[in-house]
Parts: C-alpha cells; structure tokens; sequence
C-alpha cells in the first residue's frame, strides 16, 4: 500500500500493488508516455510512504478506508451521494421491523441492506406486518410494565394488526420466533421458513387440528407468494455475489447483487469517478472493496464479467460462458447500463457539457471510430411525384444542432425522382465546396438518411472527392433504425435505449424535418406561379404585389373587382377576376 503527498503534505494519491517497486516506477517514466491527467499527478508528488499488509484483501480494504478518509485527489471516487434505506430489527423485548437511513451502533439493533429501491424495502416491511402484525409503536414494553398493565392495547390491535404484547396477548418466545423467521427471510434463508411451515401445518394436520392448520397454511401461502416474485434463478441452492460494471470515458458504473437460495436479497448501483488512467480491472476492485466494506464478508463464489486485480482468500472470482450463472451476469449487466442510462439523462440537465461528451463517446464507440464524432452532418433528399427535387444538409455540433450551419440544396443535374443520384450531387456540391473554402472543418461523422443505395451514391461521391481516409459515412434505414455500412453485408443495431441511436435519429428527423419544409415552399411557390402566371397580363412584379397584399390566390379570387381595378387597373382586374372564377 503507498501513497503520494503533495507539497503541503496532503495525500493526493493513494494505490496498492503486488510488487510495490514496478508499480510505482511506472509514473516516474518520460512524459510522453503518460496521459494529460498523469502527468499532472505526477508533477504534484513531493513525498511518497508506503504500508505492508499481509494480504491483497486487506490491502484491498485500507485502500478503501484511505481513500475515504483522505479524498485524495487522483483516486477513484466513489460519486454516489445517496444514504440508501436499510431494515432495522431492534434489540428491545419485543423487537420492531422499520426502515431507516441511519445506523446507530451500540443498541443491539440488527441492520440489513442498504436497498437501492426504498419501494423494495418498504414492501418488505408492509409484508411483515401482515403475515406477523408486529408492533410499530415505540412503547418501552417490559415484563413489569406488562404485569402492572401499564399500557391499553391500540387500534391496530382491534383490527389485527398488531398482537398487542404491551398488554400480554402474545408471549415473549412466540414473539421471538416471529423475529426468527424474519432475520431468516432478510438474510436470503426464506426456503428455510417456508420448509418449518410446512412441517408445522402438517403435525397440526396429524393430530386433527385443522384450524392451526389453516393458520400455517395461510403464512405459508403468503410466503411463497412472496418468495416466488425473488426468484431469479432455477438454480434455488445458488448463492452468490455478481458484480457488473458499464465504461464511459473516466467513469464506470456498477451494478451488484447479493443471491441466496436463488433470490436476490441485496442490490446496489454504485458510479466511481476516476482523475487519472485506471484499468478496468482496479476499478473493478474498488468496486469490490466498496461493497465489501458495506455488507461485510463476500460470498465464497462471485461473480463477474473480468477477473480483478486482487486476489481474495476463500473467494473464488468466476467468469461464467453459459447457464444460470451467465444469466445472473447479464440481469446485473442490465442493471448497470440502466443506471448508466438513467445518470446519464439526469446528467443532460445537471452537466449538459459531460453528457454530450459521454453521447458522443458512446456513438464512437458504437461506430468503431477513432474520433470523436464532435462535427456530424445529415442529407436527405425530398420531393413528391419527382417535382421541386431539393436536399437538406443538417449540422451538429458537440451533440447539438448548429443551425446556422444548415444547408439548403435544389437539385440541378438530375432529372424526375432519383434519389440515388440526387444524393451524389448533394453530397459532392456540399464537399467540394468545403474542401475549397473551409478544408480542416470537414465532419467526423456523416450520416444518409436511408438505404444502401443512397449510401452507396454518397459513397461514390465521397470517394471522387478522396476524402474518404478523413471521415466515417453511414446510412440510417427508418423502418428497423439499422445502421448500414458500405462493405458491410449485415446491418449494425445500436441499442434502442442507448443515447448514441438517439443523436442519430435526433439528427436524421432534422434533416428530414428541414427538407420537407423547403420542399413544401417550393411547391407553394410553384403552385401560386402556375395560378397567376398563366393570366395574360400578370408578370413577376405584379403577382408579387397581389400576394403581398392578399397573401393567397385564394382571397384574390374573393377580392371585389374595384379592389383589385385599384391595385393592376380595370381591364387586368376582370380578367384576374373572370380567370380566377
């Protein structure tokens, strides 16, 4: 374990390592070979020391009390914020089931959790009082206040709610034996309560009582019910810790699961911050010493998606490639990507500037570029029956619409309804110009909205222009949102629920959206020149004052003849006036 201080002697850094020697000399190598974040860590060293431990797993652990008690600068930090609810059974006499979000130490109180849903901790709490109708008051219930009948039982009591211990309608062992079964249900061991039901309902069955019975076997009921909506394996005997975790530039995000007897019994989200280049692998187990350190001891058997760097005695770390262990994986890789998603969309409105740099991460990733798509342009091609061919050329900067960028383009060298060639004129007219007057603004990203055919035409464009090696082009199809790649026999699917599909089609509609509305103009424009133009008389200058004045053809028709004599003169008015009628 070593740690680096800074010139005022405060921990900036805090790691651990096998060999303490390797691992501390590969900061101290040229500059060049370090990233931005590094450099400036290393920079800010002016003392290190260092600690011996006798295993991975208590270095593990330091690393994390450490990093707790310092806040050194560069560490992976833990940013979640939340205090998370946990179940609290008390020490007293006659116990209570509540939720809170302080542990207070000392009382004999038993905690279980954290929860991330306090929904899932509250319908927990709800269900144990119905099936045991615990008391919820926070009386002082002892043998001698009992006996001197201190207390008068409540309106739960009257309503079956509550077995009323403060006046003694229920005795101390029968109470206890209901804790019993609930410690068991919180710690993952509710097969173990529904066996001893069963086994109670039938004695009770044995000897004829059959009114017993029906208690037992409404509890047991209830249980199963209960137990049955937990279950998340076929595997019941499994138990396990599962451990998942979703990548965005410095950033992770995991998810972690507690299994017993198949069903999950503590679940957790937890997103880390790293200031310098950490590996996938130390996040992991930052993650790891985290969860260790708030639930305690983890399962002999945990599971994961890439082995940690750390080792833990008595705990096997498994990969799994098939089966119901797979399956637990992939739930918890859910998870971390739903929280991933979910931080990310807070985010849109807490840090827009990190959220559009995590969109734009995700969409390289997703494309396979190595850029950051920061300059993304759309074209798409519209018009009706062949008439008024236009294309629009939408922009996007950082993520965002940059509308003074947009461009509007009348197809020139085509002739009818091709869109296949239309493209190719639009995207050369768009490219050669840029390349003559703005050559280094070229965009990262380009993006055809529509099949392989307009893609394969822009293709071509892109291709006589030779800037092909400069840019990624690609084509979004509407009916399944595939993206399609020249070369590429299959389609690429992004994930529907991912922020990287969502700028695409964000950016595809705009186009689409800015297109047909130019085209709509046109067509206007068109029909309101076919309308006037072809009266004897009408030119240029006097159909753009009557449509000024009138702003239809429409309400020129309607115009009174005087009106119209006022403004193009008697004998053009009743011709307009006769045409129009």
């Amino acid at each position: 374990m070593y740690r680096y201080y800074d010139a005022e002697g405060k921990v900036i850094y805090v790691g651990k390592a096998k060999d303490l020697h390797k691992r501390v000399a590969q900061y101290f190598v040229p500059p060049e070979r370090l990233n931005t974040k590094t450099r400036i860590l290393v920079s800010k060293i002016a003392d290190a020391q260092f600690s011996v431990v006798d295993t991975e797993a208590d270095a593990l652990l330091l690393e994390n009390n450490l990093i707790k008690q310092y806040k050194p600068k560069y560490n992976i930090l833990l940013k979640d914020s939340k205090t998370y609810p946990w179940i609290c059974v008390t020490g007293e006499d006659f116990p209570r089931v509540f939720i809170t979000r302080r542990i207070e130490k000392g009382k004999g109180n038993r905690y279980f959790g954290p929860y991330s849903s306090v929904m899932h901790a509250r319908n927990l709490v709800d269900f144990f009082g119905e099936i045991y109708a615990l008391r919820t008051c926070t009386l002082k219930i002892t043998s001698e206040a009992i006996l001197r009948g201190k207390f008068r039982p409540c309106l739960n009591f009257h309503i079956g709610k509550c077995k009323a211990p403060c006046v003694g309608k229920i005795s101390r062992e029968e109470y206890d034996g209901y804790i019993d079964e609930i410690v068991r249900i919180l710690s993952g061991r509710g097969s173990d309560v529904i066996k001893h039901y069963k086994t109670l309902m039938s004695e009770a069955a044995e000897r004829l009582d059959f009114e017993q019975a029906q208690v037992y076997k409404e509890k047991l009921t209830s249980l199963e019910k209960h137990y049955a909506k937990s279950i998340i394996t076929q595997a019941r005997d499994t138990d396990a810790d599962v451990f998942s975790m979703v990548f965005d530039l410095n950033e992770a995000f995991g998810n972690f699961l507690r299994i017993r007897s198949g069903a999950i019994v503590q679940s957790l989200n937890l997103g880390f911050k790293s200031q310098i280049e950490e590996t996938r692998e130390a996040m992991l187990a930052t993650f790891i010493g985290e969860i260790e350190d708030k639930f305690g001891e983890l399962s002999k058997e945990v599971i994961v998606p890439f082995l940690p760097d750390v080792e833990i005695p008595g705990v096997e770390f498994r990969i799994p490639q098939k089966g119901d262990k797979l399956a637990l994986l992939e739930l918890s890789a859910k998870n971390a990507k739903e929280f991933h998603f979910n931080s990310l969309k807070q985010r849109e409105h807490t840090d827009p500037d990190q959220f559009r740099m995590s969109v734009m991460e995700d969409l390289r990733k997703a494309l396979g570029m190595t850029e950051l798509p920061r300059h993304m342009e759309c074209f798409d091609n519209s018009n009706i029956q062949g008439t008024n061919p236009v294309a629009s050329c939408v922009v996007f900067r950082n993520a965002e619409p940059s509308k003074a960028d947009y461009r509007r383009f009348k197809i020139k060298t085509v002739i009818g309804a091709n869109d296949y060639a239309s493209m190719k004129e639009v995207v050369n007219r768009r490219y050669s110009r840029m390349l003559a007057e703005a050559p280094d603004d070229l965009p990262q990203l380009i993006v055809i909205d529509g099949g392989k055919g307009q893609l394969e035409f822009a293709h071509q464009a892109l291709a006589e222009l030779g800037i092909l090696d400069r840019v990624t082009v690609i084509g979004l199809a509407k009916r399944m949102e595939e993206v399609i790649r020249v070369g590429d026999p299959y389609p690429l699917f992004i994930d529907r629920n991912s922020q990287a599909l969502k700028v695409l089609q964000q950016i595809r509609d705009e186009a689409h959206r800015f297109g047909i509305t130019f085209h709509r103009n046109l067509r206007s424009k068109a029909a309101i020149q076919s309308a006037l133009r072809e009266i004897k008389g009408v030119g240029e200058k006097t159909e753009q004052r009557l449509i000024l004045h009138y702003g239809s053809v429409a309400r020129i028709a309607a115009a009174p003849l005087e009106e119209l004599s006022s403004l193009v003169g008697a004998e053009l008015a009743v011709r307009i006036h006769d045409y129009l009628k």
